[in-house]
């Protein structure tokens, strides 16, 4: 494929992490010249900066793992049913030393700044290593969860003891034996985090300001025997998930939830509850997302169960959410988490009714009282989805600002390009399938399409694509219509952009981030567009 300017690369991708390893694969599989650039000291994304304590998949792990090559599948062994963090990160190494991936990355290397320049038909790429480069197209593969928040909290730099935020829990161990702990957001991070240490500190208070629903996780050990058999169905388990709408082996059920009893409802969630996974959220009738009656009645069931494993009444109460129902956002999965609150070590501080006034240089300060403490771990979530593009300077054509385009929400083309931004590319970005389901399973159909394209217009001699704005309003206004029908609307999640910690992400206004029709209905649609020639993109 040739350019009218010379460019250092036919394809520069940003993010080593799952979707971008995948990409630079197929990518050079067609002899193309393509580089990976990383902020990060080496591969691995999420599963490389994400080292906290209880950090593993919510995913089945051999749904998680790549589908692309059946000799990978054969030879790897998935130890535990939710894979922790060092043995994914060991598995993402494994991927790209059998693949020979590593000689097309470049570690240490954030993007600063990506200017399209429009006479050469180029990006020009500034990284922190002082260097410009020159490419043709630039993929975005920057994860979904990788801008880390801190708290509004005066004093934070003040604190003489170890303080971090989960996203950057140091790669040296960590001796928390004895220690008095903090830990602040209860979260899906926090529920992972609390809930692994809780038996080795000395004390640990917990600062929670909203609850959040969970339910257990069931996790277990996957035996030789059992990998065998996960192994022999490989093709049945990826075709299951490639027709659900989440991307997992759960399937909902299919029958109306008032067409059944009241005891047959009860039924199912005593079998569900007892399952391992997102079966209790994903295995539900499928109107607890959808009708308000419903979603309530489920609620309620489960915070039955959390007043059944949380001794003090008083506390099982502040453990409950009250201000959304069970599932209308990602569900964190938890393993002994409510029984937390049973031990003598563990208090939970309810910010709501003593705010936080200010961290001090030995602990926190309440309205209410002051803490000292040795570590303070900051469980506060991420800038989701947009952060990881909002936190990098990417201009378009007329100088115009990717951050300043999506200032009032994001707009895209399928979630995998945008309009005044030629050969720009992102294979899970905002609004795209993946975006709202098992991530792998999302990114490996992202990442064929973008390769897809490219391939397209090399065997075209097209230079250059752009999305045509009305596309690209047609297909904001689909996502935001989809949100309608749907009780997410009205949570406080990262689902629907809501970020107290980050300017105009506040409370009252929905950002429209994720696709809500189904992974199998949003693929159909794009597979139907790669056909078609790409309508709703010009081209050069």
């Amino acid at each position: 494929m040739g350019t009218t300017t010379a460019v250092d690369y036919d394809v520069v991708i940003i993010g080593a992490g799952v979707a971008g390893i995948y990409q630079v694969k197929r990518l050079t599989d067609l002899g193309m010249r393509a580089v990976v650039l990383d902020s990060a000291g080496d591969l691995g994304g999420t599963w490389y900066w994400n080292r906290y304590p209880g950090c593993r998949f919510d995913s089945e792990s051999y749904t998680y793992g790549y589908s692309f090559s059946k000799e990978l599948l054969d030879e790897w062994h998935w130890v535990e049913r939710y894979s922790p963090q060092p043995e994914n990160l060991k598995y993402l190494n494994h991927v790209a030393d059998k693949f020979d991936l590593r000689k097309h990355m470049q570690f240490n290397a954030r993007l600063d700044h990506a200017t399209w320049d429009d006479a050469a038909g180029a990006w020009q790429l500034e990284v922190s290593d002082g260097r410009t480069i020159t490419s043709q197209f630039l993929i975005l593969a920057l994860g979904l969860l990788s801008a880390p928040t801190m708290p509004r909290i005066p004093g934070v730099e003040d604190f003489k003891g170890q303080s971090w935020h989960t996203f950057f829990w140091p790669h040296e161990p960590v001796d928390l034996a004895g220690k008095r702990v903090a830990v602040v957001g209860t979260g899906a991070t926090g529920i992972q985090c609390i809930a692994a240490i809780a038996p080795e500190v000395g004390t640990l208070h917990v600062f929670q300001r909203r609850p959040n629903w969970s339910s257990p996780l069931h996790n277990g050990p996957i035996s030789a025997e059992e990998m065998d058999e996960i192994r022999s169905r490989y093709d049945e388990i990826f075709e299951t998930c490639a027709r659900t709408p989440g991307g997992f082996e759960h399937e909902p059920d299919r029958r109306g939830f008032y067409e059944v009893t009241p005891e047959e409802r009860i039924e199912l969630w005593e079998q569900l509850y007892q399952q391992p996974g997102f079966a209790i959220w994903l295995r539900n009738f499928r109107e607890i997302f959808t009708d308000e009656a419903a979603n309530a009645e489920f609620s309620a069931w489960v915070a039955d169960r959390i007043r059944e494993r949380v001794e003090d009444p008083v506390i099982a109460e502040k453990l409950i959410p009250k201000d959304h129902g069970f599932g209308v956002q990602r569900v964190p999965m938890e393993t002994n988490y409510f029984e937390v609150y049973n031990q003598p070590n563990v208090r939970l501080v309810d910010i709501s009714e003593t705010p936080i006034e200010r961290v001090t240089e030995t602990g926190v300060q309440t309205s209410a009282e002051h803490f000292e403490f040795d570590v303070i771990v900051y469980a506060t979530g991420f800038d989701a989805i947009t952060g990881a593009f909002d936190r990098v300077d990417i201009t378009g054509v007329g100088g115009q600002s990717l951050r300043d385009k999506w200032a009032d929400g994001p707009e895209t083309f399928l979630g995998m390009a945008v309009n005044g931004f030629p050969n720009l590319l992102m294979p899970s970005g905002p609004q795209s399938g993946s975006a709202s389901t098992n991530f792998p399973r999302g990114i490996e159909k992202g990442v064929e399409w973008v390769t897809g394209l490219i391939s397209y217009m090399k065997e075209h001699d097209h230079e250059r694509f752009d999305v045509d704005r009305d596309a690209e309003v047609d297909w904001a206004e689909h996502v935001k219509a989809m949100y309608a029908t749907m009780l997410m609307r009205k949570a406080k999640s990262w689902f629907t952009g809501y970020n107290s910690n980050v300017d105009g992400h506040e409370e009252g206004k929905v950002r429209y981030l994720v696709y809500n029709g189904g992974a199998p209905k949003f693929f159909r649609r794009a597979e139907r567009i790669a056909e078609s020639g790409y309508h709703g993109l010009t081209f050069d």
